[in-house]
């Protein structure tokens, strides 16, 4: 084997790698480049947020403009309407909404929180805004009822009081409906808190009132006592009436449901206990689990309907949660997924004195959205049309890319399609309110998700809508667990061996590389054909943390001999691809050694249209060690090459010919050259090195280690980041983390400096912010692999021409260059060795490597090489395979104008700074650092419609960009002042001014910080309110009218108004008028609204305090036209009134 030298590149290299020597702006390369990027270019704002509403705790339908609503346990409101219509805001207070009411067909809603205040919003407008609040101060609120087209809002609260609400001026009426004065002498106890209210269908002046304990009171609102009273022993949970208002049925605690008479308040009319066994003699059914709900819908032509949740006997354990659905003599039990929070019965009619014909059941459930079709048999579900399955398996990574190649979505379609489920409902999906906006933004955008489960899901985000296109599983690569004990021993991760860590993708070759948390890397083409791979390749890399642990192989050649010199040609046998994981050989003293984690799968292996595995790259136990978890991952279709590392070296694999080319320890990547006076490790049994490595350095390096430094933080004990360092929320146990994340993030922003490690004593500026509890984690620590990029450029000073080449980064700070020589494309690619080596270039920053890119000389991004993608399973044909094949790769290198001094510019950014190198001559002509005391989590250089920026995210929740190639911050914003792990984890930028986070396990924040985007925003979200007609109220028939049968309705204005109810106590709750919308004002096309809530501000500004006239008629334009009657009602009856009777 050739020997190779790397003394002689070394020249030079100091003046680099001192971060001072950087020349100030004004030299001559700073000149040369006109930016075009300005601050007025960005401005930050939220766009949309996708996925199922985190913690769900209530919900309400429009019959009529057919939009669902769900509020949450934080507070936050989410608006759904035909898929592509959705809408998320936020009540300031995060308190939980408890209930949710729509004001039908009126474009408002009004909502209840647990922290007893009342809102009506104002659905009208593009980003629905908060009208009015109304804040209990002594009662706290249980139970909200709005009458259908009525304005008067009945609160029912713990005390068992029930106070009315004007929903227009959000004022109390002084009508009041007391606990004692409703119940009198039938109970000698408080019945507790309100948990129903509801009015006759047939007549308005008639309010049925549940109380917990068990008493049901008719309320007489004209007289003002109680018609009747029906008292059951056990408690109540939920009340619903027959259309007709002669019947109506209540939900207990044990399991039953009693069916009363109006008339007949002695005893129930009927008792039912729908999952209770009847005993034979007679007596009562033995008791189940509470009824939490029962809904009661009639139909014309049949039997009606009782639905309700719960209910199931206690004999039932480990049963799943279920919906009933009884008609007629049958009774259908549903099992859900997940435990049920509400559900509600979609009807033809709003008016609830009509026959109800219900169609579908929306049930929603702590972590899915299920919506039941009731007219077809056997209770289909339908096909849910929103996003809402990002969370079906935890989310652990996500990638997103703006301005994708067009072919992509619809071939990521046409292979996702065939995926999907059969056996929904044929029907359309009920809930379709609302319209499209009409978007001006066309470029193609796909967001990527890894699992939990091993699971990749490709999104198409375009033009802020959300919908999966495809779902690849990449552990069917991998043996399955028949039994509990045949588990996968994987001793890194106690669960989720498969859990995906890290995705590279190349859009354009559509090749796609993923890194697991067992230490796996699997390499995918796509193909639009069915393929059987007989044997999966397999390739097992020894990846070992100190020269002097190299090991020979045993004599038998079961281990692919160590890999060869750099520079060499491969021998056969080592680049011979292991089909079957073989290695597995555990030495004489028990000590597992070359096994992998994971047992790729022995038998053939079918695979679908779409991604399709081409190598399995596994680690595999060095000396009963086992390998450390992946934190950086690269591939590159034109070179045909992925590389990765982690915290003990990388490797180079040549996925095209299948072999291992470069698997080097981070110590040898430096050579001679190793700025870190590294510790040498308590000594081991000594062992021989193996042939080749540890030329590179001469030996210099064979007895020194790696320094205890406060920047890395990766340690030798992965299980405890893996669980986020407890078992705490689902999330974070599921989170399995690379170098770049803390598990004291929260801390981290607030810790003070720690002191200057000893060992980094020749440049102090290493210390980093971190809070105590990292350097107890690092037990072992090391420098890790953080950042690659390829890319052809100046491989070192003295080169004339560009040349492929591998950049690495790591925890330290280091940037290393590895020069790549390629065989011509074609056959020969095939055929020749890649011969690798590195090239002695160096480049210090302060903190961790997190991006690197190239600009070419006029400052234009410079992308990697790329293939473009064609079909892998061609027909055999082999002049049309060979044609294929021989596409010259698109290499994007600039025109090689040699007389130009600077032909190129790296940009790197790591956790602290960011520079500007020119090449080849390397010297930093800017400097940036971008954070004292915090750091950067996450840096992308991104494409905007005039210019490209660096994009940064930091640890304090700051999002910044900086100007190319000047590093001039153009955007700061202290966007998100607590930043969890998830968000972390998560948060990527894109081009075109896109970035995305998760901001909950199963929710998607996407945010622009462009200003054209924001400007455009308002056009492209969708209307959740349309002008419907109201349906017609049903006939009331001539003899009923003749009779007095039919509905009766009742001037509720009469009883509540003021003038003959009087004003409500003043302390009992505060009005607050809300801002009214003014977010979504530019876009408010009704200009005398929005002049006068311009105003009002205006006004608020000086300090001068709005009349309520004032207040109520801005508000009142506000909440438009539906309410156009009653203000003219209100203004004839104040049209006689001097100003001071107001």
């Amino acid at each position: 084997m050739k020997k190779f030298n790397i003394r002689k590149v070394l020249d030079g290299l100091t003046a680099v790698s001192s971060s001072s020597a950087s020349p100030q702006p004004g030299n001559r390369e700073n000149d040369l480049i006109q930016e075009t990027l300005q601050s007025e270019h960005f401005q930050l704002c939220k766009t949309v947020r996708h996925g199922f509403p985190y913690q769900p705790s209530s919900m309400a339908f429009d019959p009529v403009q057919k939009i669902l609503a769900i509020g949450t346990q934080n507070g936050a409101l989410r608006l759904f309407g035909r898929p592509g219509v959705e809408c998320y805001c936020q009540h300031d207070s995060g308190a939980a909404v408890i209930q949710l009411q729509f004001l039908i067909n009126e474009g408002a809603l009004v909502s209840a929180l647990a922290d007893d205040s009342v809102h009506l919003w104002n659905l009208r407008q593009k980003r629905p805004a908060i009208l009015h609040s109304l804040k209990f101060n002594r009662e706290r609120i249980t139970f909200c009822h709005l009458p259908f087209q009525s304005k008067w809002l009945y609160v029912g609260t713990e005390r068992g009081n029930i106070h009315i609400v004007n929903v227009e001026s959000f004022t109390l009426s002084g009508y009041v409906i007391m606990w004692n004065k409703a119940i009198e002498l039938s109970s000698k106890a408080h019945p507790g808190p309100v948990v129903h209210i509801s009015d006759n269908p047939m007549d308005e002046g008639k309010l049925i009132i549940g109380f917990e304990s068990g008493i049901v009171v008719l309320w007489d609102l004209k007289s003002k006592k109680a018609d009747y009273r029906y008292t059951y022993d056990e408690a109540i949970h939920s009340v619903a009436w027959h259309h007709e208002g002669k019947q109506f049925i209540c939900s207990h605690s044990d399991g039953t449901l009693t069916i009363w008479n109006v008339k007949s308040p002695a005893k129930p009319a009927q008792t039912i206990t729908p999952h209770g066994k009847q005993p034979k003699d007679g007596k009562k059914p033995e008791p189940c689990k509470p009824i939490l709900k029962v809904e009661y819908k009639t139909t014309r032509a049949g039997d009606p309907f009782m639905i309700l949740s719960g209910g199931l006997s206690y004999d039932t354990v480990g049963r799943r949660p279920c919906l009933t659905v009884m008609h007629g003599k049958s009774t259908a039990v549903l099992e859900m997924d997940y435990p049920i929070v509400d559900f509600l019965t979609l009807c033809e009619t709003p008016y609830p004195n009509d026959f109800q014909e219900p169609y579908a059941v929306v049930v929603l459930l702590e972590k899915d959205l299920v919506v039941i079709d009731l007219a077809q048999n056997g209770y289909p579900i339908f096909e849910n049309p929103y996003p809402l399955t990002i969370h079906e398996s935890p989310v652990t990574c996500c990638e997103y890319f703006a301005d994708c190649p067009v072919d992509l979505i619809p071939a990521l379609y046409s292979v996702g399609s065939r995926q999907k489920r059969q056996g929904y409902s044929k029907k359309e999906w009920p809930i379709s309110g609302g319209n499209w906006g009409l978007g001006t933004q066309s470029y193609p955008e796909i967001i990527i998700t890894g699992h939990a489960d091993g699971s990749v899901k490709f999104w198409d985000a375009s033009a802020i809508m959300l919908q999966v296109l495809y779902k690849l599983k990449t552990a069917k690569v991998f043996e399955k667990a028949r039994n509990k004990e045949d588990k996968p021993n994987t001793d890194i991760v106690d669960e989720d061996p498969f859990a995906i860590q890290i995705l590279s993708w190349c859009p354009e070759s559509r090749m796609l590389c993923v890194a697991g948390v067992s230490a796996h890397v699997i390499v995918y083409r796509f193909s639009k054909q069915e393929v059987m791979t007989e044997v999966v390749q397999l390739l097992e890399v020894r990846l070992q943390y100190e020269l002097n642990d190299m090991e020979s192989p045993d004599a038998g050649g079961e281990q692919p001999p160590a890999l060869p010199t750099p520079g060499a040609t491969s021998s056969p046998q080592a680049s011979a691809p292991q089909s079957h994981p073989s290695t597995s050989s555990s030495s004489s003293d028990g000590i597992r050694d070359n096994v992998p984690c994971l047992k790729v799968r022995s038998t053939p292996l079918k695979q679908s249209p779409g991604y399709q595995v081409e190598l399995v790259v596994q680690l595999v136990w060095v000396s009963g060690e086992p390998p450390q978890q992946i934190t950086s991952l690269a591939v590159n279709s034109s070179y045909g090459l992925v590389v990765f590392g982690n915290s003990n070296g990388l490797a180079i694999v040549d996925y095209l010919q299948k072999t291992v080319l470069l698997n080097l320890g981070t110590i040898e990547l430096y050579g001679s050259n190793d700025p870190y006076q590294r510790q040498p490790r308590s000594p081991r049994k000594t062992r021989q090195p193996s042939g080749g490595l540890c030329d590179i350095s001469e030996g210099s390096t064979t007895s020194e280690d790696r320094c205890k430094s406060p920047t890395s933080v990766l340690t030798s004990n992965p299980q405890q980041f893996y669980n986020g360092g407890g078992r705490g929320a689902k999330m974070s146990r599921k989170l399995s983390l690379p170098t770049e994340l803390k598990p004291d993030l929260v801390l981290l922003s607030v810790c003070p400096s720690r002191a200057v490690n000893p060992l980094d004593n020749r440049d102090n500026s290493f210390s980093r912010s971190r809070s105590s509890s990292v350097t107890s984690i690092d037990k072992e620590s090391r420098e890790a692999i953080t950042a690659f990029h390829f890319c052809e450029t100046f491989t070192r000073k003295t080169d004339s021409a560009t040349t492929p080449s591998l950049w690495v980064g790591t925890s330290l700070g280091t940037v290393l260059v590895i020069a790549l020589n390629l065989p011509p494309a074609g056959e020969q690619r095939l055929l020749q060795p890649v011969i690798v080596s590195p090239s002695g270039t160096l480049i210090r920053l302060k903190g961790s490597i997190l991006r690197m890119a190239f600009l070419d000389a006029t400052g234009s991004f410079l992308p990697p090489a790329y293939e473009p993608w064609y079909e892998p399973n061609a027909p055999d044909d082999r002049d049309e395979k060979d044609k294929v094949r021989k596409r010259r790769p698109v290499s994007v290198s600039p025109s090689s104008s040699q007389e130009m001094n600077e032909n190129q510019y790296a940009v790197i950014c790591s956790e602290k700074q960011a520079k500007v190198i020119a090449l080849p001559s390397q010297t930093c002509i800017f400097k940036h650092n971008i954070t004292e005391t915090s750091f950067v989590l996450r840096a992308d250089v991104v494409q905007m419609s005039n210019g490209i920026c660096v994009a940064c995210f930091c640890a304090n929740g700051h999002i910044m960009t900086l100007s190319l190639p000047g590093l001039r911050p153009l955007l700061d914003v202290n966007y998100l002042p607590l930043t969890d792990m998830r968000i972390a984890r998560t948060f990527c930028f894109t081009n075109n001014g896109q970035a995305m986070y998760l901001t909950s396990p199963t929710e998607i924040q996407r945010i622009t910080y462009s200003q054209e985007t924001c400007e455009n925003l308002q056009e492209m979200l969708g209307e959740l309110f349309t002008p419907v007609e109201t349906p017609e109220a049903p006939n009331r028939g001539f003899f009923k009218g003749l009779f007095g049968g039919g509905a009766q309705s009742l001037d509720r204005e009469e009883l509540f108004g003021e003038s003959v109810a009087g004003k409500a106590s003043r302390s009992l709750a505060q009005h607050i008028p809300g801002p009214g919308g003014i977010e979504g004002m530019k876009g408010a096309a009704s200009g005398v609204v929005g002049d006068l809530a311009r105003a009002r501000i205006a006004l608020d500004e000086r300090g001068q305090k709005l009349s309520e006239l004032e207040e109520r008629t801005a508000a009142m334009m506000a909440s438009a036209d539906s309410f156009s009657k009653h203000a003219h009602d209100m203004m004839l009856k104040c049209k006689d009134k001097k100003w001071y009777q107001f």
